[in-house]
């Protein structure tokens, strides 16, 4: 059985899963560690995740978390920049951070050898940063530029258009997770000064590390590292809980939208001098916790999930209509979305979103096959399984199962957890989503 979390868990230390090496210890200070040790390899993925991300910003200071994590690499008391970015080419690792909507990520990979310096490096990051004027100034430009980069990409601006429509713009969920250019320019290094003490505190610090790891060694390590950065480390503190939002559900009360009805649906369009329309089309999905998680997974593969997929077979293969074309879903604590893009030439938009709207009603109304669903089954299970090869996709994996859904399962109870997703559950979720069309955004030139 999945074994809980517990923020107040009198064991400090905990054997999640013995057999794969998999052990949880809250350190003092409320930092939670968790690693999995495998000594079929010289080298190690360590990951410091804080629960902060672009949805815990104020509007006026939105961008504020993603400017913080260019500013730790910025230099320390003891570090400059350059020593931070040599740290790690200089033995052969690398490292780099991610900031998103509910996390911010900091992390390196290196010889096991050299998961000493890696630490050091890190911990001094997260708790001694300068916070300079000076470097405020030079990488909002690198921002900037960060920010033009992704208007020029339709791709980019698409996605966070319709993300921002489905979710709400409004909505702390539904800005951009590196906020706008106006936002970004009027930040101060008091608001980002401000932002990090706020956040980035022990008990709300995980530490997720696999490879060839000790445990206590490494558990050591952090103490040492974060408490030369300044870090008081209380014994007995407990690990901060983070509130758990009300969910916004989908309206499934409604009856299926046909096809035609999808495609009447007034896009929000954005011009752009491309040769293609972009087109994004869906609406409210599943939260990341949700019990049909696993339906979702299934259903996206078999609509828009590879090659075989119905909506690549459909629109590329049978017709010719398009070159790119897919599924998607993306889903938070208490709100996620469901997608499907293709791009084509203006002429033939509304031909194509009338058959992106018509494979998914079709699998609400009609099902999917037993083969289908097979395939679907193989493809999941086995991109799961390769991804798990690689170290830095399970320290990303301890670290989700953490912040996001408080309980561990094992890799194989995951599978049997995919296994056991039947046609009907598919059906049934289609045809929810097929109630719940509700967006449309397209990126492309002048009609």
């Amino acid at each position: 059985m999945p074994l809980d979390l517990a923020y107040d868990d009198p064991r400090s230390d905990v054997l999640l899963e013995p057999a794969a090496g998999v052990r949880r210890s809250i350190l003092p200070g409320g930092v939670r560690l968790l690693t999995q040790t495998d000594r079929s390899v010289r080298s190690a993925s360590i990951g410091l995740w804080l629960p902060v991300g672009s949805r815990d910003e104020t509007p006026a200071h939105a961008g504020s978390t993603h400017v913080l994590e260019h500013l730790l690499f910025k230099g320390t008391r003891r570090r400059s920049a350059m020593d931070i970015a040599t740290a790690f080419d200089e033995v052969g690792g690398d490292s780099n951070a991610v900031t998103a909507k509910e996390h911010t990520l900091y992390y390196g990979r290196v010889r096991s050898a050299d998961i000493p310096m890696a630490v050091d490096v890190l911990t001094d990051m997260i708790t001694a940063s300068l916070l300079e004027q000076e470097a405020l100034v030079t990488e909002r430009e690198v921002i900037l530029e960060e920010l033009a980069m992704a208007e020029d990409d339709p791709g980019d601006i698409g996605y966070e258009t319709f993300l921002a429509d489905v979710l709400g713009p409004a909505t702390a969920i539904g800005r951009p997770v590196g906020g706008t250019a106006a936002s970004v320019s009027a930040l101060s290094i008091e608001n980002v000064r401000a932002h990090f003490t706020e956040h980035y505190r022990p008990e709300n610090l995980v530490v997720t590390a696999v490879g060839d790891v000790d445990h206590e060694q490494l558990a050591g390590l952090l103490e040492q590292g974060l408490r030369r950065g300044g870090w008081e480390l209380a014994e007995g503190a407990l690990p901060r809980r983070r509130p758990t939002p009300a969910v916004h559900r989908a309206d499934d009360a409604g009856l299926v939208m046909d096809p035609s009805e999808v495609a009447a649906i007034t896009p929000h369009r954005l011009i752009r001098p491309t040769e293609q329309n972009h087109i994004y089309l869906g609406g409210p999905g599943l939260t990341v916790v949700s019990e049909d998680r696993h339906s979702l997974s299934v259903l996206m593969s078999i609509l828009g999930g590879g090659m075989s997929s119905r909506l690549f077979q459909n629109i590329r293969e049978q017709r010719g209509l398009a070159y790119s074309v897919y599924s998607f879903s993306a889903a938070y604590r208490d709100a996620g979305l469901f997608g499907m893009y293709a791009a084509c030439r203006p002429g033939r938009t509304g031909q194509v979103v009338e058959l992106l709207a018509q494979e998914l009603t079709r699998m609400g109304e009609q099902g999917i096959s037993a083969l289908e669903l097979e395939r679907a089954k193989g493809q999941i299970t086995g991109s799961f399984a390769l991804g798990l090869e690689d170290t830095s996709s399970r320290m990303g994996r301890l670290g989700t199962i953490e912040l996001v859904h408080g309980r561990y399962t094992s890799v194989d109870e995951t599978l049997a957890q995919i296994g056991a997703v039947g046609v009907d559950d598919v059906a049934t979720l289609a045809a929810r989503f097929s109630r719940s069309f509700s967006t449309r955004v397209e990126i492309g030139p002048e009609s």
